[in-house]
């Protein structure tokens, strides 16, 4: 088992780190995809300190040739690849109707080409180890609003495609599933919180207790939350687990 191969994209912050970080203990090497290379450098110490040989592939998925680059660098190094990990995608989170086709198009290129054109890229690689995709998807999928029109389009968009890839991976001995977080505690959701904090004079952990509360879960989520979801879905256990989305949510309420 430790001697598997996994890439993951998005891997410099949130889930995305997290993830890498957990199958440290998995994988005998976790290939680690983002923008960013200096981030990933540290995120690189903490999957080397949790036992696995780190690989660091500073690329940007919205580039067409970057999928293709990440697939070529892991094979000529490690000569296999046993699972894909897709996390990467920030996403416009501008309303529908001021959302420009620029914005639209850069929202798609990263979370959901980007996800298609590596996961085909590694395909070959990934059949011939028998191999595990995970997608990241949302739950906005389920409840789209307008005013994060991209978030819960690409999102659906994805957990759709997800579909499509698991029929293909039957026959070709590759398992795909799609995860969707709900509400997690990242950066991103971090400054959120800390704008609407300010907006309406509450102090943090005001700000948490009634987006909770209004969320109707019962705690926000943690990257490690997600993390230990796709490691299961990575591990021999999950063996006859294929083409399902998989809700991680705290049982939030607007999803049905």
């Amino acid at each position: 088992m430790n001697a598997r191969v996994a890439i993951v994209t998005g891997a410099s912050r949130g889930i995305g780190r997290a993830t890498a970080i957990r199958l440290a203990s998995d994988f005998k090497v976790v290939a680690l995809v983002a923008r960013t290379p200096e981030v990933l450098a540290t995120a690189a110490e903490e999957v080397a300190s949790a036992g696995a040989t780190p690989l660091i592939l500073a690329r940007d998925l919205r580039d067409p040739d970057a999928a293709g680059d990440v697939v070529a660098a892991v094979i000529e190094r490690f000569g296999q690849i046993d699972a894909l990990v897709n996390v990467a995608g920030a996403v416009s989170q501008t309303d529908l109707f001021t959302m420009t086709d620029a914005e639209w198009d850069d929202s798609l290129a990263l979370k959901f080409h980007g996800m298609r054109r590596l996961t085909i890229a590694a395909w070959p690689a990934l059949r011939a180890a028998r191999g595990r995709v995970v997608i990241t998807s949302g739950t906005s999928a389920i409840t789209p609003k307008a005013a994060l029109a991209a978030v819960g389009t690409i999102n659906a968009a994805i957990s759709a495609v997800a579909k499509a890839f698991a029929e293909r991976g039957k026959a070709d001995g590759v398992l795909v599933n799609a995860i969707m977080p709900g509400p997690v505690m990242t950066d991103r959701r971090r400054s959120m919180l800390a704008r609407y904090a300010d907006a309406y004079g509450l102090t943090r952990e005001e700000a948490i207790a009634r987006f909770e509360i209004d969320s109707g879960i019962i705690r926000y989520g943690t990257p490690e939350d997600i993390a230990e979801t796709i490691a299961f879905l990575l591990a021999p256990q999950a063996g006859w687990i294929t083409g399902t989305t998989l809700r991680i949510d705290g049982g939030e309420l607007e999803v049905v």
